[in-house]
């Protein structure tokens, strides 16, 4: 068994949990009300925000012996600057004060991820992070691929809504091909150990995340 089909096995428990959050199971099949659309949006701003700055926190951890994945981090860093700008776009666009969002504070359950993940990589690991990588990359394939459209249907929103999640449809796809290649590189037993902890981690408090999110349907669903 490669390490990254380890990660996926130990995690399981960890993504059936997000998986079964209705939050998450109305989005995928887009029966949810332009707030609740907006309100998941201001979270993933609030998140979104802080993906460049736990990255190179990480980095900037990493010893020599880690060459390669400081380099995959260059590579994602590259990738991932502005991305909170789409989503601010995306609520504008859907009705929303991109600018009430940009100057508010993010759901308890929100801090309580990223606060998380910048504890993990200051005092254990860093190469922890890539446990938070694997996450969040996975659900927004999901969201993207298969929420987007479901929502753009049923709440006639056009694609200016969604330049965020249909741009990290196939992005996030290719991220995941290259992702794995990299987990499996990853040959220290403290360093893999790390990974799937705060994956696990990450899968609970991020399932809170979408938990704290007002749970309104599509009017017409009610």
């Amino acid at each position: 068994m490669t390490f990254y089909q380890r990660l996926v096995t130990e995690t399981v428990d960890g993504q059936m949990g997000l998986a079964s959050v209705p939050q998450i199971q109305d989005g995928l099949t887009g029966r949810i009300s332009r707030e609740t659309y907006i309100a998941y949006l201001t979270e993933a701003y609030h998140h979104v925000k802080h993906t460049v700055p736990l990255m190179q926190a990480a980095r900037a951890r990493m010893d020599h012996d880690h060459q390669r994945f400081v380099e995959a981090l260059d590579e994602y860093i590259t990738e991932e600057t502005g991305h909170e700008h789409w989503i601010l776009s995306d609520i504008k666009n859907c009705g929303g004060d991109p600018v009430a969002v940009r100057d508010g504070e993010p759901r308890p359950a929100t801090l309580a991820m990223t606060d998380y993940a910048y504890d993990y990589i200051r005092q254990a690991n860093p190469m922890g992070f890539f446990g938070m990588v694997f996450v969040l990359e996975g659900t927004s394939v999901r969201l993207a691929t298969q929420g987007a459209e479901a929502v753009a249907r049923n709440l006639g929103l056009g694609p200016e809504c969604f330049s965020y999640l249909s741009s990290h449809g196939a992005l996030d796809m290719e991220h995941l091909t290259f992702f794995e290649k990299l987990m499996n590189q990853v040959d220290d037993p403290a360093d893999q150990a790390a990974i799937i902890e705060v994956a696990k981690a990450i899968f609970e408090r991020f399932a809170n995340v979408f938990r704290a999110i007002p749970h309104v349907r599509e009017a017409a669903d009610a």
